[in-house]
């Protein structure tokens, strides 16, 4: 079958666009394309500095004929209602029949489309889907052209089976001919078919694919940090970013200045990453398996071929570096001429959100907050009050100022600079922490007490604001602050009671779900065990909750279970008819059946070890009481027929059914069990 062939080729496109414009693109086209009927083998969008690609194998060459049956109106049916039907389907009232059904006649339309030729579809399909293309910046280039595109474009090259696919686009028309790299080559490229068009793009030094990209990066950095018995700092956010700045990407190693040496790693790395785009590079692992410390080193990564290896690049390069870290060490030694206490008083004029005050406002409650939970944690409190005064001082010195993602982390090295304790020093670093899923979370109790009092401060105030999250809207991360406090509690096994609104706490049930789904615990158990009470303790729920999961997966618990609901299903019937709810006591002697009194025998044992289990936190203990409950409940299913003629009789069965509601509600709400 044919191959359709596409490249948009322009200007050099932003490296964080090219990813999703290469999704949008691929998406776009085979969906206007599935909607016309079209089926085909695969499709596959590239991405690069100044080209987008899309390759769709096994296109037909014509689409499909296309017969459809649409039912209108009546016959009787109001005039308007026909004309409508008619301008939908383009017919007129003669080329209508008219089909007998049980409601009466009605009209029917049959339409008959024959295919088109797909040259002729892909040429009204590609302009419509570029002008559709989602750019987060685009621009107008050519005057008196309403069209934008996110840079430039130069050509655009369409083929189908090796053939031209005429159309045009902003002025630019298709044609069989690209380019090659910016300077490594001269002249057109004619391409007719995707593989010759890779071939001869990689001729022309292109490559491609950005994943091959960033493997000729990493692989080339790697080598290059081992000549030099060094090794790369990983980076993947910084790696993707630089495969899509260089067509042709060539490593070469640069030196640091040694008077640079004494400022902060993390300040040369930020420096490095954000500004000009380096690989940072470390000594090899020490003895004991730590990182080794970082060198004076970096990688870079150029679009081109040198032709004295790199020299004048690296010299450059070194050049504009030494600017860089000059600005850096600046602020270094700028920031250390003033003491983190002395910085607390200028968080007055910092806002942090006019509902809730200044950041200093703020602090005071962070530092209230840290020290009562330092003391139910078995923290020491002066500490943990301390390191909460001091954990926003940071945001005032001009290295977070210029580089906001070390806030923390300089915090830390200042406080140490100033002869603080180290476990306060470390808790203003680490206050903030996990700032994702893969970060580690606190586990000193000075930092965990400041990290628990700055994501509890911010979720209680946010939420008294009115700023809860909404759909996928979170601006003040308030899911990552919820996920945060459910981690640190949960890692470090602590018990401690969240006193927070029942929304906010309803907002850590949900969030729990989310924390919990990768160990594979069942959303619906947490909603259970979540809903029979103020259950604020996380890692006490969590026990619970994975007590009852494997008791559910026992034939015990799923058979209880099954009687559950169907006692339950009875409850909610019967509730209904009579208007009132059952839980009222059971009356021994209205039972008459030997099913009935060994199932209230059951329920008053149970009711009574449950509670004692649930008390001492036994909860495998709870679960065995409700597993001796199956048979009973199972034999008086059997054997006792609910709704009996007898009024009183009845009635004393239904409260028997919601003792056994009840007995089991101590665990966890089952109506809210799936299954």
């Amino acid at each position: 079958m044919p191959d359709l062939l596409l490249e948009l080729f322009s200007e050099e496109i932003p490296a964080r666009m090219q990813a999703g414009a290469a999704r949008d693109l691929e998406r776009l086209m085979v969906g206007e394309l599935t909607d016309r009927g079209y089926l085909f083998e695969g499709a596959k969008a590239f991405a690069g500095p100044r080209r987008l690609t899309l390759a769709i194998a096994g296109l037909p060459a014509k689409q499909s004929d296309v017969r459809e049956e649409l039912k209108g109106p009546k016959t009787d049916a109001p005039q308007a209602a026909l004309d409508g039907f008619l301008k939908k389907t383009g017919l007129t009232k003669d080329q209508l029949k008219v089909e007998k059904t049980p409601k009466g006649d009605v009209y029917l339309a049959v339409i008959e489309r024959k295919g088109r030729e797909t040259p002729h579809v892909l040429a009204e399909v590609i302009p419509e889907v570029m002008a559709k293309l989602p750019w987060p910046k685009s621009m107008r280039w050519k005057p008196g052209l309403p069209v934008r595109w996110v840079r430039p474009l130069h050509s655009i090259l369409a083929t189908f089976d090796g053939e031209l696919v005429p159309f045009s686009f902003a002025g630019v028309s298709s044609g069989l001919h690209t380019r090659g790299h910016r300077f490594l080559s001269e002249g057109k490229i004619e391409a007719k078919r995707f593989d010759d068009y890779a071939q001869k793009l990689k001729a022309a030094y292109v490559v491609l694919e950005a994943e091959e990209r960033a493997a000729i990066i990493f692989e080339g950095v790697k080598q290059a940090a081992f000549v030099h018995q060094l090794e790369m700092i990983p980076d993947e956010g910084l790696l993707a970013e630089v495969s899509g700045l260089a067509e042709w990407p060539v490593v070469y190693i640069g030196a640091i200045p040694v008077e640079f040496m004494d400022v902060p790693a993390e300040i040369l790395q930020t420096s490095m990453r954000t500004h000009q785009k380096y690989f940072s590079l470390r000594e090899p692992q020490t003895s004991n398996n730590k990182p080794g410390k970082m060198a004076n080193r970096f990688g870079l990564v150029a679009n081109m071929i040198a032709k004295d290896g790199g020299k004048e690049i690296v010299a450059g390069n070194e050049r504009v570096l030494r600017a860089r870290l000059s600005d850096a060490k600046f602020f270094w030694d700028e920031d250390r001429k003033h003491s983190l206490e002395s910085r607390v008083e200028k968080l007055k004029g910092i806002v942090f959100h006019a509902k809730l005050g200044t950041q200093y406002e703020r602090v005071q409650r962070i530092e209230k907050l840290a020290g009562e939970i330092a003391a139910k944690i078995g923290a020491d409190v002066e500490k943990a009050k301390r390191a909460a005064k001091l954990a926003k001082a940071d945001l005032t010195t001009g290295v977070v100022g210029e580089f906001p993602e070390l806030q923390g982390v300089m915090g830390r090295y200042y406080a140490l600079h100033d002869k603080e304790d180290a476990s306060v020093a470390d808790a203003v670093r680490d206050h903030y922490r996990p700032v994702g899923p893969n970060d580690a979370v606190p586990t000193d109790k000075v930092a965990i007490a400041v990290a628990l009092a700055d994501k509890l401060d911010a979720l209680t105030g946010f939420f008294a604001a009115g700023e809860k999250p909404t759909g996928s809207g979170d601006p003040f991360a308030l899911r990552r602050a919820a996920l945060g406090v459910i981690r640190i509690l949960l890692e470090n096994k602590l018990r401690f009671p969240l006193k927070v609104s029942d929304d906010v706490l309803s907002f850590f049930a949900d969030r729990l779900k989310v924390a919990l789904k990768e160990k594979g615990v069942r959303h619906d158990l947490i909603d259970a065990v979540f809903s029979i009470g103020h259950e604020d303790d996380l890692v006490r729920l969590v026990a619970k909750v994975e007590a009852l999961q494997a008791f559910l997966k026992t034939d015990d618990g799923a058979n209880l279970l099954a009687g559950y609901k169907r006692a339950a299903n009875i409850l909610k019937v019967e509730e209904k008819k009579d208007g009132k709810t059952f839980g009222g006591s059971v009356t021994e002697k209205l039972l008459s059946e030997p099913a009935e009194k060994t199932l209230l025998a059951a329920l008053d044992q149970a009711k009574e070890a449950i509670a004692v289990a649930l008390e001492k936190e036994d909860f495998a203990a709870a679960m065995q009481q409700m597993a001796a409950l199956r048979g009973p409940v199972d034999a008086f299913f059997d054997a006792v027929k609910v709704n009996a003629d007898d009024k009183q009789v009845r009635e004393n069965r239904l409260n028997l059914l919601a003792s056994l509601r009840a007995t089991l509600r101590q665990v966890a709400d089952f109506s809210r069990i799936e299954g």
